[in-house]
């Protein structure tokens, strides 16, 4: 294992001012420690748009490099072929190895992207070496050593990091007292609102609606994060007559918030869109998000949503989602969530397995009844 300090020492010394990423565990350590210094770090809202920074710092003459998890490969593979292959920038992409070699030993989203990570890069000719976790700082400089000849070369190396080959840093996250947690948000929508369909996004949000708002009516997301929204859309298109909540996350939204205006669009008078504002890419080490500087009721209004509330108490959540289903358009809700503490309940899909959910989803909406316990 390379500690985190070491990653970014070595990175620094060649030259490499500038990185941009996606949180991801694996990366949790340089995140923390870049995050920590003004400027070197720019946290991007999906993979394809840190490629397109490190692209256009060097564009600009810096060196850059990127950092993301495997399971984002799809939203860089157009910024990689028709940006930085084309015009020959040299960008290093680190990238994690989740679901490989193995995929029974990951989360079951990874099951397919984590075998094709190879062949993937392979097939549209991206050089790739492999960081692993017994390897050290001069394993390290000898696959840097092989990058440097490729980026000369106007080829776009990636670095397929497995576990646990990077170390970690503890991150302290500031205290907060106003807002809800997580549980108790998830629970005061459910409880406002029990005959509606549910889609929670991925991470600990599914986690979490999971252990304290189970319903057969409710369709956990591993994986696809920022498309709890679109995938929401879809069902309310299909069934105008059932109330459709989408539990979305900040870091989730933020990733795909053009979503936003297609919903303010299609306007479905059924879709009742929830937003868990705590800050942080929480499921991965705490790594904070842009939604300081953003506000999500003002972005849907301007979207073309009929209404959006900001709460921070339960009794006030309570009234907004009620509010927001009875309003004729697509309603947004975002309330200020606290950090988690203790314990993650486990994922769903560890209970019910993909298709079961899938299926018990589609029984609950086909019935037309309210779908509960």
């Amino acid at each position: 294992m390379i500690s985190a300090e070491d990653f970014c020492t070595l990175l620094e010394a060649r030259g490499y001012t500038t990185a941009s990423g996606v949180p991801c565990s694996h990366f949790g350590g340089p995140i923390a420690l870049l995050g920590a210094r003004e400027g070197r770090y720019v946290p991007a809202p999906n993979e394809g748009s840190a490629l397109a920074v490190a692209a256009g710092a060097a564009l600009a003459g810096r060196r850059a490099y990127v950092m993301l998890q495997n399971s984002g490969l799809g939203n860089l593979i157009n910024p990689l072929t028709s940006l930085v292959m084309m015009y020959r920038l040299p960008v290093l992409t680190f990238t994690s190895l989740r679901g490989w070699p193995d995929p029974t030993t990951d989360e079951p989203q990874h099951a397919v992207m984590g075998p094709a990570t190879p062949p993937l890069l392979e097939a549209v000719g991206a050089p790739h070496h492999i960081l692993r976790k017994n390897d050290g700082p001069s394993e390290f400089e000898l696959i840097l050593d092989a990058t440097d000849k490729e980026l000369t070369a106007g080829r776009a190396p990636f670095v397929l990091v497995e576990r646990g080959a990077i170390g970690k840093v503890t991150v302290e996250l500031p205290p907060e007292k106003l807002g809800l947690t997580a549980a108790q948000a998830i629970r005061v929508v459910t409880d406002a609102l029990p005959g509606a369909m549910v889609i929670a996004t991925t991470g600990y949000t599914g986690r979490d609606a999971f252990a304290v708002a189970d319903r057969p009516g409710a369709f956990y997301m591993q994986g696809s994060m920022g498309h709890a929204p679109s995938l929401a859309l879809g069902v309310a298109l299909s069934h105008p007559e059932r109330t459709v909540v989408v539990l979305d996350g900040d870091g989730a939204l933020l990733m795909h918030l053009g979503a936003l205006s297609m919903i303010g669009h299609m306007a479905p008078p059924n879709l009742v869109h929830v937003v868990l504002d705590n800050g942080v890419h929480e499921s991965t080490g705490g790594q904070a998000t842009t939604s300081a500087t953003t506000s999500f009721t003002e972005s849907a209004l301007a979207a073309g949503y009929v209404s959006a509330l900001s709460c921070t108490a339960e009794q006030d959540l309570a009234r907004a989602v009620v509010a927001a289903d009875a309003a004729e358009g697509p309603a947004l809700v975002r309330v200020r969530t606290l950090p988690r503490t203790g314990e993650m309940p486990p994922r769903a899909t560890a209970a019910l397995g993909p298709e079961a959910m899938r299926d018990r989803f589609l029984n609950a909406l086909d019935a037309g009844e309210p779908p509960q316990n």
